[in-house]
């Protein structure tokens, strides 16, 4: 994941850091051998001397009101209650009751910067670019250890760990360990995000009040409420304007996001692994890792939003091939497999240009439905008589990748492998937990169970030509224990999945994996660095996935998300929408088809065929362009798109959502462009043309209009006609006599 391969350079325990990277600056008080505080995460600072970091330490302490401790407070990155800190704390945990309070002292600091020949010593203050700071500690009276890995990565993006180590005899129980990031007072309104099944990633906003605003997840899964980026704000904040700071855990288990605010003035977001009753005993010499806190600092939450996507398309592990046009046959044929009927819809796709073809759920043993059949992973004879192979080697034969769908983590009880063996459910005590969509999770802490379904899955992958796994998950981990004991099993669970996700991808080289849980129940930063994409949502009626696409980005490029083309009516919603409004939706996406094309018209056929060209030719720049979010000025319709990398060309989608109380609409703006260049802004059509259009006169006759980027992003254009529930595409080109 890390963007860089630093070099550590030991520092003094007595010591200011000052990392600045993508305009922002963290400056760290490491001083007097105390866990490392951050004075200042924010807007870049330019070049310190160690009196300006002094300086910054001076005015961050705050004056000792009546009533509190005598001493002032200083909050560290892993908060501390022996020093008078009254929020949570950064460690819950105990040794029969004692060592609750621990106070570590640091026994040694390194600084590992990108390029080290940039990074100097200024007296006490230490100045680097990107760089991560690992501070070592101990308690020796608690007998505990602690190493705190604290990086600003090149993208401007900040995050931190801790790993937690029992250097004494005996158990040290952990409860929590929660890391936390300062924010300014100024920093009083709350986003982040709720859902359920269907309807993931709804933005909700309050006020940052006196109190702890905490968000867990308990499903032993991201969930489809989670917060996924939980941002504190100054009041007001959009998409282009007002400073945010937010945070993400990137784990896929249970997990927390909060923002707290203390009675005497001091405000943090942070979070961590939540960890259920005795999931992490250490025995000497043992240690627990935290997940990654991430934090992101924004000039709006565009900027936000830009610093995690530039991490991600950092990374090594970063899909580098362009994103195929990707057909999923779910919805076309659900439980209902035929050789015949699979084969005829390959051939329809690779005619229109598919290059991807992934067959779903009901192709393992006695899987007719969804009651039965979980855990089987062999070709179920009786539909696939030849096994999968005659319609793998149709597909590839047709130039298309063959993807499959598993749901390696769940089993059925109406199952051969249950029969064999109950005891791999995971269930507490002697009770089996309630069903959910008829089925339970397989533990995977259990090692002959880990190696059964791997040895399945490396089978299946061995005897078919398979480059693309839909990896499912189906079910929350309710009651979810170890047999015979029924001890909590969340966190082994999530680690086991990693490990069987990062084995498979290490077999079989080339290997992609969806994250599929319940459609966008698994979107978080742990699990994409084992997977290529997430699917968004379940539900793919474009009306709602303009608003969870919209939102989702917030976390993960469109290049990760899975974005498909419905059937004209939404399996999910019953709605019926136009061809042009499903496939402008999913453009700005990793694009797919999931629909009967044997259903399709001729006239659907040709404009499917037209839009899946119009992908292919864009797709660089959706793909790696900067996305672009206007900030609101009517609900009925939004405004965004991709912006190229060196501001030379942009594709802007408008999307009407429903019906305007005024008309004419006014006009629309066009952020993210370079205010001294000129550009042309003209109408694209894909496929059949929209009916009941009255456009403006810059767009009617086709040829559009060229203006400054100044005067598009502050006086714009006024909106073009159209009826809702449609999306309107725009090209936007330098100049070339601007």
């Amino acid at each position: 994941m890390a963007e860089s391969a630093p070099t550590p350079v030991p520092v003094p325990t007595d010591a200011y850091l000052h990392l600045t990277a993508a305009g922002v600056s963290v400056v760290i008080d490491a001083t007097h051998g105390r866990l490392p505080a951050i004075l200042h995460w924010g807007v870049g600072l330019g070049p310190l001397s160690e009196e300006d970091a002094a300086a910054l330490a001076l005015a961050a302490v705050e004056p000792t009101p009546g009533n509190v401790v005598d001493v002032p407070v200083r909050v560290a990155i892993l908060p501390e209650h022996h020093a008078g800190w009254e929020g949570k704390p950064g460690i819950v945990g105990h040794r029969e009751g004692a060592a609750w309070s621990p106070r570590f002292a640091a026994d040694a600091i390194a600084v590992a910067g990108v390029e080290p020949a940039q990074t100097r010593t200024d007296g006490r203050l230490v100045e680097t670019g990107a760089a991560v700071v690992t501070v070592d500690a101990t308690d020796e009276v608690a007998g505990l250890g602690l190493q705190l890995e604290i990086e600003l990565l090149a993208s401007g993006l900040l995050r931190a760990r801790a790993t937690l180590r029992n250097t004494a005899a005996g158990t040290y129980s952990v409860g929590d360990v929660t890391l936390a990031l300062p924010i300014p007072v100024r920093a009083r309104e709350i986003l982040d995000f709720s859902g359920r099944w269907s309807r993931e990633r709804v933005p909700q906003r309050r006020d940052l009040v006196v109190g702890i605003h905490e968000r867990e997840g308990r499903k032993g899964r991201t969930g489809p409420d989670a917060a996924t980026v939980l941002s504190v704000g100054t009041p007001g904040f959009g998409f282009r304007s007002g400073d945010v700071w937010g945070i993400h855990v990137g784990f896929s288990g249970n997990h927390r996001h909060y923002a707290e605010r203390l009675s005497a003035g001091a405000q943090v977001i942070g979070g961590g692994e939540l960890l259920l009753p005795g999931e992490v005993r250490l025995g000497e010499g043992e240690s627990y890792r935290s997940p990654w806190l991430y934090g992101a600092f924004g000039e709006g939450l565009d900027d936000q939003a830009h610093r995690f996507h530039r991490f991600l398309r950092s990374r090594e592990t970063h899909p580098a091939s362009s994103r195929p046009v990707t057909l999923n046959v779910w919805e076309a044929v659900y439980f209902d497999h035929d050789a015949d009927r699979l084969i005829d819809l390959a051939e329809r796709a690779a005619a229109l240009g598919v290059e991807r073809y992934v067959l779903d759920d009901g192709w393992f043993t006695g899987r007719r439905n969804d009651h039965r059949g979980l855990g089987d992973w062999t070709v179920d004879p009786d539909v696939w008589p030849r096994g999968l192979h005659p319609l793998v080697d149709r597909v590839t034969s047709l130039g298309m990748q063959f993807g499959l769908w598993f749901e390696p983590e769940m089993i059925n009880e109406d199952s051969e492998l249950a029969r064999a063996h109950p005891e791999w459910m995971m269930q507490t005590g002697e009770r089996v937990p309630v069903p959910g969509r008829d089925q339970q999770v397989l533990n995977l802490g259990i090692p002959d169970a880990y190696r059964y379904v791997l040895d399945a899955m490396t089978a299946i992958l061995t005897e078919y030509n398979i480059s693309y796994i839909k990896w499912d998950h189906n079910r929350d981990l309710v009651d979810a224990g170890t047999a015979p004991d029924g001890r909590a099993g969340v966190h082994e669970q999530t680690l086991a999945a990693y490990r069987l996700m990062d084995e498979l991808k290490r077999r079989f080289r080339g290997l992609e994996i969806e994250s599929c849980s319940s459609g966008g129940a698994r979107v978080d930063l742990g699990v994409i660095e084992r997977t290529d994409r997430v699917w968004v949502s379940d539900c793919i009626d474009p009306l709602e996935r303009q608003q969870m696409m919209r939102w989702t980005m917030q976390l993960m490029p469109a290049e990760l998300l899975g974005s498909h083309i419905g059937s004209g009516v939404n399996h999910t919603t019953g709605r019926a929408h136009a061809l042009s409004f499903r496939a402008g939706t999913a453009l700005y996406g990793h694009f797919g088809i999931e629909w009967d094309l044997a259903k399709a018209t001729a006239e659907e056929n040709a404009d499917l065929t037209e839009w899946i060209r119009f992908y292919k030719e864009h797709r660089a720049l959706l793909h790696r362009g900067e996305m672009m979010r206007a900030d609101e000025i009517d609900p009925a319709f939004q405004v965004y798109g991709a912006v190229a990398a060196d501001r030379s060309e942009a594709l802007v989608f408008l999307a009407f959502l429903t019906r305007s109380v005024v008309s004419p609409r006014g006009r629309f703006t066009i952020p993210g462009l370079d205010p001294d260049r000129r550009y042309r802004v003209s109408p694209v059509t894909v496929g059949t043309a929209d009916p009941g259009r009255a456009d403006p006169p810059w767009y009617s006759d086709g040829a559009g209009v060229v203006m400054s980027g100044r005067a598009l992003a502050t006086s714009g254009l006024h909106l073009p006609g159209s009826f809702p529930e449609r999306v309107v595409l725009l090209r936007v080109t330098e100049h070339p006599h601007g």
